[in-house]
């Protein structure tokens, strides 16, 4: 005997899926951690300070 299926749940898991394989594949192309976001700012702030130390100050 074959068995029932619910046509609008398969639906929805359809959609879930989709959304999820969507999600990783933006996660993979843009995504970057708290920490790797605040390293990398914390890095150009260095190396803006480094170079405005290095400045000559011209009268």
């Amino acid at each position: 005997m074959a068995e029932i299926v619910n046509l609008r749940q398969k639906r929805k898991e359809a959609a879930r899926k989709a959304a999820r394989a969507k999600g990783d594949e933006n996660a993979a192309k843009f995504g970057r951690t708290k920490a790797e976001r605040d390293l990398e700012q914390a890095r150009a702030e260095k190396s803006a300070r480094a170079l405005d130390s290095h400045r000559r100050e011209t009268d």
